[in-house]
């Protein structure tokens, strides 16, 4: 490259960091005033062919849908969300004309983030954000069995999924942490008040780099105290070069699975920020999304994209050094604009992280997904994954809203494409574009037929001087099928 070209490329990438740190965040949920819920069909666009329709409106935080093996349709509530609002979590059945039937109601431990049905019996994921994550049995009649308890998920993200394949439960958990740190960022989450004893906690043993954070103490009124932390420690511990964290199961970051009747977890992956979605492709084989890094907390990380992962026994999949297949020390795109150098939390590696199945966009929480079964449908055999959109600027700064859609993969090749997004120059929720659209899909779920898709929308939420603020009653269920069908 000559001299001349070297210049111009540099004098680019300066413009365009200075303009990025200049700029202001338009995130989806940066609106001043908030509307009633609209609903209109005409406000989404599909591929041609495919229509949408309203299934049940007013609901409160759902998170997923399923269905018994006579095809009637079930959805949760979660009694739980970021912004510190606890109600009691719920599995609501759906009946025609979208009223609901309360089925069991369960405690203020939420969120119930996922559900599915098997041999006559409901399985859910409760987060645990009070007391630890669940793995939850619940009869026709009602009555709620915990088959596992004390899930270490009280942190930022929780318990996930679940599916079952062969008899085992499988599900995931996510980490206490953005990056391996406890911090301020923690605080604003909730649980680093309640609980500043937790930390994250590995599936197998790690050697640690000794490399710690120094920030405000949150934990005291004392002016001007400073505190500094460790990587998998509690706030406010240091940690030491060439020191060894035993591993556990239960740990932070992982899938994990139990026999369908109970018993002792076993780790069937590991490394992961935050596993949300759980499927099986058809041909039997696991999925999972991960919600990446944000750029905040004392270790932030720059322009990480959600992945699609297909899971390989007993493998480390590279949380918290790596991104995506990609190390996020090594390679210059994850270091945040004007903030210091990523330097590496662990010491040595369990393995070289495997490449992804899919890269989705930064910030854009691809989060509980489906895969088309039956030609029926269409796209037969790809991945339709729900976009509950961006938290900009709490989890880094966005230009303009991102996710708030759904999206179609080929696992084949790793590409994606639009599926069902709202109308206009510009995309964003239904809050934000003030139309009766999509505002933000959670997760989506194909009927046993494989003929019709539930889309779980779960309702607007606004940001207000870095506080969260969910709608309650947004929330609703869509359902997409094919002309003629």
């Amino acid at each position: 490259m000559k001299l001349s070209s070297i210049f111009i490329l540099t004098v680019i990438v300066l413009s365009n960091t200075s303009c990025y740190k200049m700029r202001k965040s338009t995130g989806g949920a940066q609106i001043k005033t908030v509307q009633a819920r609209q609903v209109s069909v005409a406000d989404i666009a599909l591929p041609k062919g495919y229509k949408i329709e309203p299934v049940s409106t007013g609901l409160t935080f759902p998170s997923a849908v399923t269905f018994d093996e006579s095809g009637n349709l079930y959805v949760i509530e979660t009694g739980y969300s970021y912004g510190e609002v606890f109600k009691s979590p719920k599995l609501l059945r759906l009946d025609r004309g979208g009223n609901t039937t309360t089925m069991a109601t369960g405690t203020n431990n939420g969120p119930w983030t996922g559900v599915t049905f098997y041999q006559g019996n409901f399985y859910i994921a409760e987060g645990g954000a009070l007391e630890g994550g669940r793995i939850l049995r619940i009869s026709m009649d009602g009555k709620i069995t915990p088959l596992i308890s004390n899930l270490p998920t009280i942190g930022d993200h929780h318990t996930n999924g679940p599916v079952i394949k062969e008899g085992y439960i499988y599900f995931g958990l996510g980490t206490a942490t953005n990056s391996g740190i406890v911090g301020i960022d923690n605080a604003h989450y909730g649980w680093l008040l309640r609980q500043n004893k937790f930390h994250d906690i590995p599936c197998a043993d790690i050697t640690l780099t000794g490399k710690n954070f120094n920030t405000g103490n949150i934990l005291t009124t004392e002016e001007n105290d400073v505190v500094s932390t460790g990587a998998f420690s509690p706030f406010g511990t240091t940690t030491v070069s060439g020191q060894v964290i035993k591993g556990t199961c239960p740990c932070s970051g992982s899938i994990l699975r139990i026999p369908v009747s109970g018993g002792n977890p076993e780790v069937v992956a590991w490394g992961f920020r935050n596993p949300y979605g759980l499927a099986l492709s058809p041909a039997g084989k696991l999925f999972v999304t991960e919600n990446a890094y944000d750029d905040r907390g004392s270790r932030p990380v720059w322009g990480a994209g959600d992945v699609l992962w297909e899971i390989k026994d007993g493998l480390w999949y590279g949380w918290p050094d790596y991104s995506a297949g990609k190390s996020i020390i090594n390679d210059e795109e994850f270091h945040a604009p004007g903030k210091g150098k990523l330097e590496p939390l662990l010491a040595k590696y369990p393995n070289t992280p495997p490449k992804p199945t899919a890269i989705f966009a930064v910030h854009s929480s691809s989060n509980g997904f489906d895969f088309s079964k039956t030609s029926k449908f269409g796209y037969e055999g790809e991945a339709f994954v729900a976009q509950f959109g961006d938290m900009a600027p709490d989890v880094g700064k966005v230009m303009s809203p991102v996710g708030f859609k759904i999206v179609r993969v080929n696992v084949s090749n790793g590409v994606i494409q639009d599926f069902a997004v709202n109308r206009g120059y510009k995309n964003g929720p239904a809050s934000q574009k003030k139309n009766g659209g999509l505002e933000r899909p959670l997760s989506v779920k194909f009927d046993p037929a494989g003929t019709s898709l539930y889309v779980v929308d779960y309702g607007t939420i606004i940001l207000k001087n870095h506080l969260q603020i969910p709608m309650e009653q947004t929330g609703m269920i869509w359902k997409i099928t094919k002309d003629g069908l």
